[in-house]
Order: C-alpha cells, then structure tokens, then sequence
C-alpha cells in the first residue's frame, strides 16, 4: 500500500463500496469521526468527507473528488482533520476553491491560519440585539430597502438585469464607506461568470478587498455543499480577530439547496416535499446562522436567490425567506426603460423599514414614495389609451412627482463609469431622504424629468 509520509502512522481501513459519490469504508480499528476527511485512490488524491456511521466498522461518506479510477478494496487513510482553509489579511485579493487551495494561478499565500470550516454559530449570549442599519450608498437600497448590518438579504432578478453590476457596485461601497472586506462566494458558478467577476474586480480596483471562493458548477455535490461553511470561516476571521465589518455576496442559495438534495439523493434518505432533503431547514439554517454581527465587528450578507419556475411556495424559496431581513427584486422591465440600478421600488421591501428603527421620518417618506409610485402605476394604463391631459389635476401632480421620484432614484455607479462615462456617486441616506423629500414637496415640479436623471445628490439637478 502506498501511504505518504504525513499520514503513515494514520488509521487504514479499505474501500467496501462505491455509488456515485458516496463511499462506504471499512476500519479494523477506530472509527474516524464524523466530518474527517479520508484519503483514497492510487496518490489518495480522491478527498471524501465522513457523513455517517453506518455500523461498528463501516463509515459512510460523501467525495469532494471525482471518484474516477476508484476501486473496491483500495487503501483508505483517516487524514484525522476535517476540512480546512486559510485565513488571515494574506487571502485578500485571492480566488479559492473549497480545499482552500488558490486557484487564481499565482502562489499560494503564506502565513495563513488553517482553520476547519465546521464551527458553531456565535451564541446568542455574544450577538448584538440592536437593530442597526448598514448604508450602502446606493439611494434605492438605502430610502426603501435598507440593509441590516449583520443581516441578510436577498437579491432576486433574472438573467442580465445587473445583478453582478449591483453586486460589484456594493462591495466597491462596502471597501470605500466601511472600510470593511468582502467576500464573494459563488455556489455552483459558472466558470465564466467567476473568471468575468475576477477581471471586473481587479480592473474596478476592489479586488484588494476582497476574497473569491468558488465551487464550481461542474464540481461533485459535496464541494459545492461544503463551499459556503469554507468562505464563512473566511470571514468569521476578519469578523471576530480582524474586529472588522464583513460583507459576504453568495451567488447562489438556491445551488447550495440543490447541492444538498443531490447529497441526500445519494445517501439513500426519504425525500420530503417536491423532492428535497428531509433535512433542508437544519442544513440551510447551519449555514444561515454564521452570518450575524457581534460588539466587536459583523457579517453582512446580500444573497442572489433564484426562485424555481417563479413559485415563491416552493420549498427553498419559503426556507430562504425566514432568514432574509430584506429582499431587492430587479425588474426587467425597469432596466429596458433604462433606470439603473433596475431595482422594483414596488417589490422589494425590508423589515428594517419601521419608525423604532429607522426612525419616523425616514419611514414617512418611504411610505410616500411608495403610494406616489403605486398611484402612477395604476394611472398608466389611462395615460397609455386617453393621454396624460384626460387626468385630473391631482392626478397629474402625482405622474409628475412619481416621474421625478422615478429618475432621482437612479444612480450613476462606480463600476460602470469607464463604460457610460458618467462618475460614480455614493448617497448618503441624510442627502437621498432629503432630495426625496423636496421632490415629494414639489420643489422641483418647474425642472425637467431629465435634470433629475442619472445625478447624486438633488442639488446636481440646479446644474
């Protein structure tokens, strides 16, 4: 048997079964313990992860490798560590898959912490039990979908309606505003998609700030199962030693979930409603509950979700909505007509957006923006077939507000100045709930719709 030297003083066992991804081993002496990793193959390059006991001898697992080549009868060696990945101010502006291992081309980074990606959450005795908003600079998030700091959010949109743009555009904020770290953690990425998000990050210069870690599409289930738990060690790091602000972008849930149900499919265990684990609620809430914020720093995190034939009864999507304290749905229909960024003011929402929270102003004014857009929405189809002069003269008075209301929303953004040429602004919430205001106030009912497109701050529409 060809053992390496790290591990020739190792528990040995041999291989009894293989189905799929699922390898069953036996042991003569100790059991590894659940979550180890075992080693097997001809180079014991095929990784497996320990999910069960199935008797006194026999452990279950699940591999992180390709099982190619595997055979019945080969060596098997209890590594008697789990999964691990390194942390530390060295990962910054590196690519990592979920061993932990850089695949950005360049050397691994040095002076790294190993640390295994199974914790427990923060207890609750530790968390902060203040509800605070965490600002973003982005006027549609801040005034009528404000993110919690140490919550989650979810980011709902299609194909092409600048979810990635969006998600750049925070973490530019985040690194600028906060002075915090991102991470971006991408779940059954496409290859392409993760090679674009690297060359965007590093011509945007965020890349500095960041951290990418990525469990591809055309990885085995149990990589990409286990890639969340990876990139949260990360920033539990830089949350709880680092003492810093963390924003985590996970693109996406729902590939997670699915990740899961191939894994359980598998095992061989009962499936539960519409073909998902029995075990969806506790292993999406294993996930979930890392992401908070303590005294010393947090964990903010914006979640891409794609909802399953738009059935927002199904499963995943009830489970994901339980933890998001704010959801941002981007509209297609909003990008066509070219406002940017193509948030639904009407569709996105957020539990912070309460008068003990935000405070009663803020909500007054949000609550005004959204009856303005409402009423124009309604009286759009009358414009459409008699034309705006058959309202009446209140009503023209909102369609002009809501107009108003509609294009002081957009913003230009840093990511994208090198393609429009217009420079990127960030908003602070005082100057967005202000400009806001005085639109609403009809202070600039003499200036037209156009002078309020594409600019930052309210007074830009003097110029």
């Amino acid at each position: 048997m060809n053992v390496m030297p790290e591990w020739k003083d190792s528990n040995t066992g041999a291989v009894v079964s293989i189905r799929g991804s699922v390898v069953d081993s036996r042991f003569q002496g100790m059991l590894p313990s659940i979550h180890h990793l075992l080693r097997t193959g001809e180079d014991m390059e095929i990784v497996v992860e320990v999910v069960s006991h199935v008797d006194s001898q026999t452990v279950r697992g699940i591999a992180l490798t390709s099982t190619r080549g595997l055979a019945h009868g080969a060596a098997v060696i209890d590594t008697g560590t789990t999964l691990k990945v390194p942390v530390g101010q060295a990962v910054l502006g590196r690519v990592f898959n979920v061993f932990g291992e850089t695949i950005d081309g360049r050397e691994p980074p040095e002076g790294c912490e190993w640390r295994s990606i199974h914790r427990q959450p923060v207890p609750l005795s530790r968390q902060a039990t203040t509800s605070e908003v965490f600002e973003t600079g982005i006027k549609m998030i801040d005034v009528l979908s404000p993110l919690e700091r140490g919550g989650k959010a979810g980011l709902f949109g299609g194909a092409g309606v600048g979810k990635t743009v969006l998600i750049m555009e925070l973490i530019h904020n985040v690194v600028s505003r906060h002075g915090g770290v991102s991470l971006f953690c991408g779940i059954g990425e496409r290859c392409r998609e993760g090679e674009e998000l690297y060359r965007e990050m590093a011509q945007a210069g965020v890349l500095g700030k960041a951290v990418l870690v990525f469990g591809q599409m055309n990885e085995p289930p149990g990589a990409r199962f286990r890639v969340g738990h990876a990139a949260l060690t990360m920033a539990e790091y830089f949350r709880d030693d680092a003492k810093q602000d963390v924003f985590i972008l996970i693109d996406n849930i729902f590939r997670f979930i699915q990740a899961g149900m191939e894994v359980s499919g598998l095992l061989g265990q009962i499936p539960s409603r519409l073909g998902y684990q029995p075990t969806l609620a506790s292993e999406l809430a294993e996930l979930e509950e890392r992401i908070c914020n303590t005294a010393m720093g947090s964990i903010t995190s914006v979640q891409a979700v794609y909802v399953p034939a738009d059935d927002f009864t199904d499963p995943a999507a009830v489970h994901t909505f339980g933890h998001l304290s704010a959801s941002i749905v981007l509209s297609r229909k909003r990008s066509s007509e070219g406002f940017y960024p193509a948030i639904d003011p009407l569709k996105s929402g957020s539990k912070m957006l309460v008068p003990h929270v935000v405070g009663k102003r803020h909500y007054e004014i949000a609550q005004a923006i959204r009856s303005t857009l409402a009423a124009y929405d309604e009286l759009k189809d009358i414009i459409a077939m008699l034309g705006i002069e058959e309202l009446s003269q209140a009503d023209r008075q909102t369609v002009s507000r809501a107009r108003r209301l509609e294009r002081f929303l957009t913003q230009p953004l840093f990511v994208t100045e090198k393609f429009t040429g217009i420079p990127g602004r960030a908003v602070s919430l005082e100057d967005a709930l202000n400009g806001c205001e005085r639109i609403l106030s009809d202070e600039f009912a003499t200036h037209p719709e156009t002078a309020l497109y594409m600019i930052g701050n309210v007074d830009e529409a003097r110029k």
